[in-house]
């Protein structure tokens, strides 16, 4: 379960605190770190100093353009934020994020992506917005920042106790046919832009005054959490909606 657990840092700016997660990581058994676009060298001798032996996370590190591009083939992404300022989205809790990453990760080609934000900024509406939910460490209220390394140490230690909850029980595994894969981050995006341009080619959405129409179609269907071949019965849905709609004749 904690090889499909992915943790992504999105601009980080300070190689010490990528150097602290790798620590944080390693404490728990965790080796899948992403790097999206970091504002720092990543490998300097501080971070490798905050990293005491867990310098080959650093050293295997994938570093990414876009968050787009670190959780494409992620099953579940998850941002780590208290709210998304401008829409509410699905929010948990890191014990109940924890109680649901053993049936996430059953699936052997599942990937669950657990996203950090900036250290002066956290995480954009934008960003927040590709996630399937958001988890808030509930913190003192009057003293609520937390050191990134801090923030990824919290998530880390409940998927490790999730981990050893699951070690402990034994049961057989289900067998899963290809229908019952969940739709990937990618899949998702695609099927995003797949969506918006139908929807513009159809006069129901209008760019220039969207209203948070994308944002709030995002929330229902990364909450409803679409397999596969749900998500191609939709697809097939707006091609043939596109169809229908550039073959209807203009009125006189």
């Amino acid at each position: 379960m904690l090889e499909r657990i992915r943790i992504v840092l999105i601009g980080t700016s300070h190689p010490g605190n990528i150097g602290g997660v790798a620590r944080a990581m390693h404490n728990m058994g965790l080796a899948d770190l992403a790097l999206v676009a970091p504002r720092c060298e990543v490998i300097t001798q501080d971070s490798i100093s905050r990293a005491s032996g867990a310098d080959h996370l650093l050293h295997q590190a994938n570093v990414h353009a876009t968050l787009e591009d670190a959780v494409a083939d992620c099953t579940l992404a998850v941002g780590a934020s208290a709210r998304s300022r401008t829409l509410p989205w699905p929010m948990l809790s890191p014990r109940e994020l924890a109680d649901r990453l053993p049936t996430e990760c059953q699936p052997a080609d599942s990937r669950v992506a657990l996203v950090f934000g900036r250290e002066d900024s956290g995480l954009t509406n934008a960003e927040l917005q590709r996630c399937h939910a958001h988890v808030h460490i509930p913190t003192n209220a009057d003293f609520s920042s937390l050191n990134l390394a801090a923030a990824v140490q919290v998530l880390a230690y409940e998927c490790r106790m999730a981990w050893l909850s699951q070690a402990q029980v034994d049961t057989p595994s289900v067998a899963q046919s290809d229908d019952d894969d969940l739709a990937t981050h990618a899949e998702l995006e695609r099927y995003f832009e797949h969506l918006e341009r139908t929807l513009i080619g159809i006069d129901f959405h209008d760019p220039a005054q969207p209203r948070q129409l994308m944002a709030r179609l995002r929330r229902l269907y990364l909450r409803a959490r679409p397999e596969r071949m749900e998500m191609n019965i939709l697809r097939g849905i707006l091609s043939a909606t596109e169809k229908a709609a550039s073959s209807k004749q203009p009125k006189p």
